[in-house]
């Protein structure tokens, strides 16, 4: 081998080791070499276990717990390694919580990578403002392969100048239940999602078949909430129904959970009273199941004077007259994203397959 070609190898070593991973593309840049002959270095180097090579990245070899096995290595570097094609990938996953709704997301994308040989690690974020790239790089400097990644976005979606980072993450990457606008960096990013719009317009739909002409939609603001709008709005558009009363005003300054759960239900039963809704849809089933007893205390009967359907499933079965509820896919929505990233992860050496934006259609239970 000639000096020149070692002595750009061990560059190359040196900085996998000083940075943990490296995009392939920006290495070949910033060493002035071409990517053809990058490649060839990097696939010297993997054959010899220096680097670990996985789809557009390099990075180091790790030892001790949760190191990378030479088989895994062999897998990621586009060789065969028999059965267990993910055993020692580790997939990160960054959540608001794991409560709630993340609970079943998390489950889903636990069993996948698990029973795909590989591991799964979490980091939370509690929505606090810049925790879900704190947890990302975290997860990826202590050797994450992939990342499951849920950003905190209010709406669902990144705001002007928001989450460009999401795309420059140097591992694959899937948004959970997140999604981005075209033109946006994080738009080309694979994505597994929740179609909210069609689950509220399916409880609309049903709604109407009932008989109702006017439905109202009573919903916290939360990631789920513009999508819901979105979904009941284009239904009760497309349906002929009558609009329901608009939400009033919001007042100064910030509103805390007591206060928009009072204004919930003075909206409720002011709709129902004097504005002609007999029908709404609530987001969520705690929601609703804290709000029907208050609603009939006032004289607002459920189901005589309002029908309800609440979104999520969480628990709308269990309070005490059951409750119809839209239940979104949360498992499954967790199985696809891991698979679709596990599967990203096997491209290795081969070439990239399209990229995915998947939505899943929740299910509407009927419930007497």
């Amino acid at each position: 081998m000639r000096p020149h070609v070692n002595q750009r190898q061990a560059q190359v070593l040196a900085l996998v080791r000083e940075r943990g991973s490296v995009r392939v593309a920006e290495l070949a840049q910033e060493l002035g070499i071409s990517p053809v002959t990058l490649r060839r270095d990097i696939e010297a180097m993997a054959a010899r276990g220096e680097i670990q090579r996985m789809h557009g990245v390099i990075s180091r070899v790790r030892t001790g717990p949760g190191a990378v096995p030479a088989r895994a290595a062999t897998a990621l570097a586009g060789g065969s390694t028999g059965s267990g094609a993910g055993e020692g990938l580790v997939i990160g996953m960054v959540v608001p919580t794991t409560e709630y709704y993340y609970a079943e997301v998390v489950r889903g994308a636990r069993a996948v990578v698990e029973a795909r040989g590989a591991r799964l690690t979490v980091g939370l974020t509690r929505y606090l403002p810049g925790e879900d790239r704190t947890q990302a790089d975290r997860l990826v400097s202590t050797g994450a392969h992939g990342l499951l990644l849920t950003p905190n976005w209010e709406t669902g979606a990144p705001g002007p100048g928001e989450g460009a980072w999401a795309a420059e993450l140097p591992v694959p990457t899937v948004l959970v239940e997140r999604w981005a606008p075209p033109g946006h960096p994080a738009a080309g990013l694979d994505r597994v999602a929740s179609d909210h719009a069609h689950g509220a317009a399916r409880a609309v739909q049903h709604l109407a078949g009932l008989g109702h002409k006017r439905i109202a939609l009573a919903s916290r603001f939360t990631p789920t909430a513009t999508r819901l709008r979105s979904g009941y709005e284009a239904a009760v558009a497309a349906l002929g129904l009558e609009p329901a009363p608009p939400w009033p005003p919001a007042g100064p300054g910030p509103v805390s959970d007591a206060d928009l759960f009072s204004r919930t239900l003075e909206y409720l039963c002011d709709a129902v009273t004097t504005g002609g809704v007999t029908a709404a849809l609530i987001h969520s089933d705690t929601d609703a199941i804290m709000l029907i007893p208050r609603l009939q205390a006032r004289g607002v009967r459920v189901p005589e004077d309002l029908a309800v359907i609440t979104y999520d499933d969480e628990v709308a079965g269990m309070a005490d007259v059951p409750l119809s509820a839209v239940a979104p896919a949360k498992r499954e929505v967790g199985a696809r994203a891991a698979g679709l990233l596990l599967d990203r992860l096997s491209e290795v050496g081969a070439e990239e397959s399209p990229r995915q934006h998947l939505e899943l259609l929740p299910r509407l239970t009927i419930r007497s």
